[in-house]
């Protein structure tokens, strides 16, 4: 659908679908199911996100109880793999059975997989209960950001998804502290802790969501079976090779670019099935042939790339540079974390204010540009107050794309598309946090390997090549004073030249985002709600099947 039919969207006169809260309550005062809501979905973002995070420092502790030394990458990566994989299945069923029932399945998984993970004994349970943990999470991610699309107007919505992400950035900056204090005590309550947040959260999500909702039984059949079949294993298989390679096999290895090859082919007959041979795709082509919604989704690739960049190897520089602890490192990471939930709200609040998104997203790429460039004069002797400052100004620009980029891409579709759309978005984020691990990787291990020969002690260049340096660095605070202090300087140069290379990278692709905004074109942002999944009121029960009601005026309250 060409942009230009696309932006006169607002002046059309707003259809509030009967059993939906219309347009002016929505503008007006909320009411009390509205709130309860926003504080069941807040919980979901935050229960969903410190899951994803706090992990990190404490799976050295959880493998070492269980066992699974061997099989590690799996544990650390099966959550994210079921996460990506399911996410445009979980949009497709938003449509079809209304978002209640995916909502209510998806934590109630997300629950059921925490129990087990928590629960485990050997590496096959923890995996099982973190794929489970996984497939709810996925789910998670996409429906928070439907059901915040079916509560406000397209305009607001920057601002809401704004508070919703802050709960996510909350999480994420407790994440580290959280898992390394719980994986010293008692490491089961990483997952236990999740059952009576999910349990208060489902328990709102029943009582309050009221909504339209689908018949399983009509639905199944629309459902795009042969789609996912291809989607999910093709997507599986793909992830596989960027998170296995450099870590379990080298980049060379044909266990590394079979299943990129295989995944890649599979993808892409995927995309082809969809556009040529589905009767209902789950993600049709429709989302990609509007230049403002294709060009957004391209910013969505890289503002997700470059915040999991940032965010990977910014702990390497406190760790292996500065020589701090694993918790320490968790608190000089705050600036980036508490920033990035702030200037996501404070991105959201200025797109419902001013009604635009491109110069939100000209500044927030260029600042990320200003961040990266900042990053690499950081050195072991770089002052506190200036990496602080650096990591804030990175996120002034990243913080804001965070709660703006949906809104771009939903700007040039039509309603009926959102639950796609969105779950597009959700995987392509995904995605991207994969890539922002995977290619600085590459480049961080390729610079460090070239650069080992600085090193003059044998047995320290040993733990740090072939891509050593890395879990290196959580045990430099140890082993750094027990070094000569000439060789660990030697050792800290080669991490900074490596660090540096990683930042260029993270600048050149901030550039490239600058002027990826160019894409975009100028698409009005209404400020009336159009949606057939909005809330009801409670005595009105949810409507079912393909109900058609017709238009309410707007100013008036459905019931």
């Amino acid at each position: 659908m060409a942009d230009t039919d696309k932006k006169t969207t607002s002046e059309k006169p707003p259809t509030v679908v009967a059993g939906t809260t219309s347009a002016a309550t929505i503008k007006g005062r909320k009411p009390a199911r509205f709130w309860m809501v926003i504080v069941a979905l807040s919980l979901l973002a935050f229960i969903s996100s410190l899951d994803a995070m706090i992990m990190g420092t404490a799976l050295p502790t959880i493998t070492a109880e269980v066992g699974g030394s061997s099989v590690y990458v799996w544990i650390a990566n099966c959550f994210v793999f079921a996460a990506s994989a399911v996410q445009p299945l979980i949009g497709q069923l938003a449509d079809l059975l209304g978002r209640k029932t995916p909502s209510v399945g998806c934590v109630v998984l997300f629950t059921v997989g925490s129990g087990i993970a928590g629960g485990a004994s050997n590496p096959a349970m923890l995996i099982a209960g973190r794929t489970i943990q996984g497939v709810g999470a996925g789910g998670i991610y996409v429906l928070i950001d439907i059901i915040i699309c079916d509560l406000v107007p397209l305009r607001d919505r920057g601002r809401w998804l704004g508070i919703i992400n802050a709960w996510a950035g909350v999480a994420a900056a407790l994440g580290p502290v959280l898992g390394g204090a719980l994986g010293q005590h008692n490491w089961r309550w990483i997952f236990y802790l999740n059952i009576p947040i999910c349990g208060v959260a489902l328990l709102t999500i029943v009582l309050f969501m009221h909504v339209k909702s689908g018949d399983p039984a009509s639905s199944i059949y629309s459902l795009d079976f042969v789609g996912n079949l291809i989607f999910i294993p093709s997507i599986i298989s793909l992830l596989i090779g960027l998170v296995t390679g450099g870590v379990v096999h080298p980049w060379s290895s044909f266990r590394v670019i079979l299943p990129i090859v295989l995944g890649a082919v599979g993808w892409i007959s995927f995309h082809l099935h969809q556009h040529f041979l589905a009767s209902n795709p789950g993600v049709p082509s429709r989302l990609f042939s509007n230049r403002t919604s294709a060009g957004a989704y391209l910013l969505a690739f890289l503002s997700s790339v470059l915040l999991q960049t940032a965010g990977f190897f910014l702990p390497v520089y406190f760790q292996a540079v500065l020589g701090t602890t694993v918790m320490d490192s968790g608190l000089f990471f705050l600036p980036f974390a508490i920033g990035t939930l702030f200037f996501a709200a404070v991105g959201g609040y200025a797109m419902s204010f001013f009604g635009v998104y491109r110069p939100i997203h000209v500044v927030s790429f260029s600042l990320s540009a200003v961040g990266f460039g900042l990053f690499t004069l950081l050195w072991s002797d770089t002052p506190k107050v200036a990496w602080a400052w650096y990591q804030l100004i990175m996120v002034m620009g990243l913080g804001p794309t965070i709660s703006t980029v949906l809104p771009a891409i939903l700007a040039g579709l039509p309603q009926s598309d959102v639950a796609a759309a969105t779950a597009a978005f959700s995987f392509i984020k995904t995605f991207g946090f994969v890539w922002g691990v995977s290619i600085p990787s590459i480049i961080f291990n390729g610079v460090f390997d070239n650069n080992l020969s600085l090193v003059s002690a044998a047995d320290l260049r040993a733990q740090l090549a072939n891509g050593g340096a890395y879990a290196f660095a959580s045990r430099a605070h140890d082993i750094g004073p027990t070094v000569d202090p000439t060789v660990w300087g030697e050792v800290i140069q080669v991490y900074v030249t490596s660090l540096k290379a990683v930042w260029w990278w993270g600048l050149a692709l901030s550039i490239l985002g600058t002027f990826s905004v160019a894409i975009e074109d100028h698409l009005d942002l209404s400020t009336e709600l159009e949606t057939e999944y909005g809330l009801q009121e409670s005595g009105t029960g949810a409507k079912k099947g393909n109900d058609t009601p017709g238009p309410v005026e707007a100013g008036s309250t459905s019931v």
